[in-house]
């Protein structure tokens, strides 16, 4: 396997993580009583796995010097 290769894997893993903890947030914010600690936790996990996804799409996309 290319690093390259190795990068797409774990973009994949790293966006459906992403996508578990929407669902997850959305679920705890629908219960009778949401639990204010564990949702900002939550979407603070959220952003930093959005911040890797960011990086790692980065270094996939070449640069192009116009």
């Amino acid at each position: 396997m290319s690093h390259e290769d190795v990068l797409r894997a774990e973009l994949t893993v790293l966006r459906q993580q992403h996508r578990d903890l929407d669902d997850a947030i959305a679920a705890l914010e629908q219960g009778p009583l949401p639990d204010m600690l564990q949702i900002r936790r939550l979407k603070k996990q959220k952003l930093a796995l959005k911040d890797r996804i960011g990086r790692i799409e980065d270094e996939l996309t070449p640069d192009i010097i116009a």
